[in-house]
C-alpha cells in the first residue's frame, strides 16, 4: 500500500496506457472480426478454414509471437497491438457468426417476404439481435486482451507489465504485486461493464429489429 501511494502517478501513467493498448488493439481486431464473421455465417467451409486458422494463432505464446513479430515490424506498440489483435480473432469471429445463428430463421424469413434486400436484413435485424452474443465474446476478447497485453511490456510496449517487470527484474514484490493487482482490476472492470452493456442491448436489439423489419 505504501508503494502504491508513494508511486501513484507512475501507476496511473501505466494503467492509462494499458488501457489504452488494450482499447486499441480490441477496437482494430472488432473492425476486423465483424466483416469476416459475417462473410464466414452459414458456410461452414470457411467456418472450418478461418477457425483452424485463428485457432492456431492461438495457440502459439504470446512471447513467441511477439519475437517473431520484433524484426519485422520492431520494438514498442505495433508488435503488440498486432499480436494482441490476431490473439482477439477466434474469440471474436467466433462470436460474430454465433450471434447470427442466434436469429430466428423466421424474423429473417418474414423480412425476406416483405421483399427486403439481404443487405439491410443484416444491418437493421441481423446484427442487432446477433449484437448480445457478440458482446458475450467481446467480454471474453478484452479479458484475454488485457492480460496477454502484461508481456508487451517485454518489447517496449508500457503498460502495467511494465511494473512487474521492474518488480522482477529488481526483487521488488511491492511492484510486482501492484501491477498484479492492477491488471486484475482492469479484467474485472471491462467483463463487469461488458456484462451490463450486453444486458442493455437485449431489449435495445429486439426492438432495432423490429423497427427494421417494419421499415
Amino acid at each position: 500500500m505504501t508503494f502504491l501511494l508513494d508511486n501513484r502517478l507512475e501507476v496511473l501513467r501505466l494503467v492509462l496506457e494499458h488501457v489504452l493498448l488494450c482499447a486499441v488493439s480490441l477496437g482494430i481486431a472488432t473492425i476486423l472480426a465483424v466483416p469476416l464473421g459475417v462473410w464466414m455465417h452459414g458456410r461452414s467451409r470457411r467456418i472450418g478454414m478461418v477457425t483452424a486458422v485463428t485457432g492456431a494463432l492461438y495457440t502459439v505464446p504470446s512471447l513467441a509471437l511477439f519475437s517473431i513479430l520484433v524484426p519485422v515490424v520492431g520494438l514498442g506498440v505495433v508488435p503488440t497491438v498486432i499480436g494482441l489483435v490476431l490473439y482477439a480473432q477466434l474469440m471474436l469471429v467466433r462470436a460474430v457468426v454465433g450471434g447470427l445463428d442466434s436469429v430466428p430463421e423466421d424474423v429473417r424469413d418474414a423480412a425476406i417476404g416483405m421483399g427486403i434486400d439481404r443487405w439491410t436484413i443484416l444491418t437493421t435485424i441481423d446484427l442487432p439481435l446477433a449484437l448480445p452474443v457478440f458482446l458475450a465474446g467481446v467480454r471474453i476478447a478484452a479479458v484475454t486482451v488485457i492480460g496477454i497485453a502484461t508481456i508487451g511490456a517485454v518489447i517496449d510496449a508500457g503498460g502495467l507489465g511494465e511494473l512487474i517487470l521492474q518488480g522482477i527484474q529488481r526483487d521488488q514484490v511491492e511492484r510486482v504485486t501492484v501491477g498484479a493487482l492492477a491488471v486484475t482490476a482492469l479484467a474485472l472492470s471491462a467483463d463487469y461493464a461488458l456484462v451490463r452493456l450486453e444486458r442493455r442491448a437485449r431489449p435495445w436489439a429486439n426492438r432495432a429489429a423490429a423497427a427494421g423489419a417494419s421499415a
